[in-house]
């Protein structure tokens, strides 16, 4: 006797709602028909379905998208770095106060190795014909910044291991919601392969027809909800044997239209707009940007980075900016608009060496222009660099630090932003093992105090 389950599955939204109604309108459908038809559907969401870079997100403190997963019959999620360390701690321990679908997350606790109350490391969903269907989660491992966040993160292959070691003997389907990437998802293909099927993230990876490696199959669905994942299981309930997985990709923009669409996306816009309506301070004249000249904006985000992480020299890039700010009142809208990153400020202790290295690589001229993607980054280009307490004399070759010439042995503490720490463009800055990060203040934050301070 077989019986048919049907999974559906998004990852990496971002809260990017381009195609969210008729992703919403389809899942609906979807479950509809397959109920009717006496078969078994499940929804989940493998991480980073909110995104602050959205202002309905950020206005909502992520709780509208918590909503959006509940309107559509999620049955579980799990959370990606984009809700483990862009919201604070409590905040995130608020965000799925009134979710109607479990969250999963094996390798998250609170401080001494208590789970919190609002997640499960493991979920066994049985279907009415009886199989019992087994799904843990993990979460990217990055243990130093869940831990300044007030949270303990377990190494994830660890935490895995015990959770399928648990359900092993009480389920016929192992799942896996992985938000660790595709290397890893590879490993763990390896390392366990007594998982049946793997729903992956966090890479924006995807598969048009899944990927079997060795006896698992792999599944993911992309970015910004460009595909909706399905994968269909077949569990022969008398022989006992491994489900046959078929996976597929559909892609958003050729679901069916919805009704008023536009209407509805402009909708969120326009409650993130409203929620973050609220005064931040008062300038007497408009402050401009540019990614290719000097400007007001980015020297002055420059100079909040600097006092804020109390740094010996700085160094960021003016593409972080996106708006100008016009003279009178300045909201947290305003202010969302100009800093949509979900970055924070940091600090790194580097020789003067291979400062000098990084500063002279800074001055090159093509910087403006070069696209970068990812990171927390969500602007176009790096733009033009910008510093504090630093001077380059090109023609010599020659950098000053506070007035005086870069000392190469010495050890200097340079105020930066966090996606330097984690990119490929300076790795001398990636591969200090000296860093502190503050969080969870992000670069907006650090602005709004700037500007309070410079308008008293």
């Amino acid at each position: 006797m077989i019986e048919r389950i049907h999974i559906y599955h998004t990852n990496d939204v971002h809260s990017h709602f381009e195609y969210w109604p008729r992703i919403q309108s389809f899942l609906l459908e979807k479950q509809q028909l397959h109920k009717a038809a006496g078969e078994e559907v499940f929804l989940f969401d493998i991480g980073d379905f909110s995104d602050r870079w959205h202002p309905f997100t950020e206005g909502t403190k992520g709780k509208g998208n918590t909503e959006l997963l509940n309107e559509t019959g999620y049955h579980a999620v799990t959370i990606g770095n984009n809700e483990g360390i862009t919201f604070g701690h409590e905040d995130l321990a608020e965000l799925y106060k009134e979710a109607e679908f479990d969250v999963l997350v094996a390798n998250l606790y609170e401080a001494e190795q208590v789970r919190p109350e609002w997640c499960l490391p493991y979920k066994i969903y049985e279907t009415r014909k009886g199989t019992k269907m087994g799904v843990t989660a993990v979460t990217t491992y990055y243990q130093q910044l869940y831990n300044l966040l007030g949270w303990e993160l377990t190494e994830p292959f660890t935490e895995l291991e015990i959770q399928l070691n648990r359900m092993k003997e009480e389920t016929d389907v192992l799942i896996v919601l992985s938000h660790l990437g595709i290397h890893d998802d590879n490993k763990l293909s390896e390392l366990f392969p007594q998982i049946d099927l793997i729903l992956g993230s966090h890479t924006h990876h995807y598969f048009m027809e899944g990927e079997k490696v060795n006896q698992t199959m792999m599944a993911a669905a992309g970015k910004h909800g460009r595909f909706v994942g399905y994968a269909q299981l077949q569990v022969d309930l008398l022989q006992q044997t491994r489900p046959l997985i078929k996976a597929q990709l559909f892609e958003s923009r050729f679901l069916s239209a919805v009704q008023n669409e536009e209407k509805i996306i402009q909708h969120y816009m326009d409650i993130g707009k409203t929620q973050l309506d609220e005064t931040v301070t008062i300038i007497n004249k408009p402050l401009v940007y540019s990614w290719t000249e000097p400007s007001e904006l980015a020297s002055l985000l420059c100079d909040a980075v600097h006092e804020w992480c109390d740094a010996e020299c700085t160094i960021i890039n003016s593409g972080l900016v996106l708006t100008d700010l016009q003279k009178g009142r300045v909201t947290k809208f305003h202010l969302h608009q100009m800093l949509p990153h979900p970055i924070n400020p940091c600090t790194v202790e580097i020789s003067g060496a291979e400062l000098k290295e990084i500063i002279l690589e800074a001055e090159r001229e093509d910087w403006p222009e070069v696209e970068v993607i990812g990171l927390g980054f969500r602007g176009k280009v790096m733009g033009k660099f910008v510093y504090r307490g630093i001077e380059v004399d090109k023609e010599e070759l020659q950098v000053l630090i506070n007035g005086a010439p870069i000392n190469p042995e010495r050890l200097y503490k340079l105020g930066t932003v966090d996606l330097f720490t984690f990119g490929k463009y300076f790795p001398g800055i990636k591969r200090s093992p000296d860093k502190t990060y503050f969080m969870p203040e992000f670069l907006r934050d650090i602005m709004a105090w700037k500007l309070k301070k410079i308008s008293r």
